[in-house]
């Protein structure tokens, strides 16, 4: 009896390990899918079970300061530095989806899901109307 208990308690602390290791919480590096230049630094981050990604630092040489001049409402002239970029996926299975996800380059808001590939590598998919019809950036986790 006290074998079976012991084991419980190491296979639930490996799931809570494993789970923590496969998570999308954390800083992450953009590069641009049509550059395939570093963009940003920008942290997904958990709000009553849903994801919301902010822009910690821009890393494109002379935007730095960049405001997005192209967004519209609240967003408009802000500084990208700081701005929400995701708000609020849910986690569907492997899968967080419905949500939107903001261009600061172009001020567009698409809809976007995001799967982790690789226990440092997410796959971020911009789209409009059906997820075939979009983009798709490769983010990289940054380890403090």
């Amino acid at each position: 009896m006290k074998k079976n208990v012991l084991l419980l308690v190491v296979l639930g602390l490996f799931i809570t390990f494993s789970s923590n290791a496969q998570s999308i919480f954390g800083k992450w590096k953009t590069i641009d899918d049509e550059t395939g230049k570093e963009k940003s630094i920008v942290e997904i981050y958990n709000v009553n079970g849903k994801a919301y990604a902010k822009v910690l630092q821009v890393l494109e040489k002379g935007k730095e300061d960049k405001v997005c001049d192209l967004c519209k409402g609240d967003k408009k002239n802000k500084p990208v530095k700081g701005m929400v970029i995701i708000d609020g996926l849910s986690k569907d299975g492997d899968e967080w989806n419905d949500a939107k996800i903001l261009d600061p380059k172009t001020g567009k808001e698409y809809k976007c899901y995001i799967t982790l590939e690789e226990k440092n590598k997410l796959k971020v998919r911009g789209y409009i109307g059906f997820a075939l019809i979009g983009r798709t950036q490769y983010w990289t986790r940054l380890n403090d």
